[in-house]
């Protein structure tokens, strides 16, 4: 069994400028620096954007001025089990036309013990 530190850190913030955008998944992060309990997503653009964990099938849609939160923790079952976004997964964002505003993407993840 794999134990965890008692912290809480985050990964780096990821941006892409929705002046970018062209209607195609565009790729944010070719994969997620770590295993990640939390993830969270702000469209501070004047567009919808689309979001993708492969760059062909639509995720989740995140309407323009808005966010969301994924607390995959909370989600797991049977309870006490552990549910994470797997470290490597690439994000990718698609907006229908360019806008102005960036798209922030953070994520909360509690690593191995030994590891800091």
């Amino acid at each position: 069994m794999v134990s965890v530190k008692d912290c809480v850190l985050p990964i780096p913030l990821l941006t892409i400028d929705s002046a970018t955008f062209n209607n195609t998944f565009q790729l944010l992060t070719t994969g997620l620096p770590q295993a990640l309990f939390c993830l969270k997503i702000v469209n501070a653009s004047g567009v919808a954007i689309t979001v993708s964990y492969d760059g062909t099938n639509a995720h989740d849609y995140i309407l323009a001025v808005d966010f969301a939160l994924y607390n995959f923790q909370t989600n797991a079952q049977p309870n006490n089990w552990v549910a994470l976004l797997a470290k490597g997964t690439p994000i990718y964002i698609k907006g229908a036309a360019p806008s102005v505003g960036l798209i922030w993407v953070s994520g909360w993840y509690s690593p191995v013990k030994g590891a800091l």
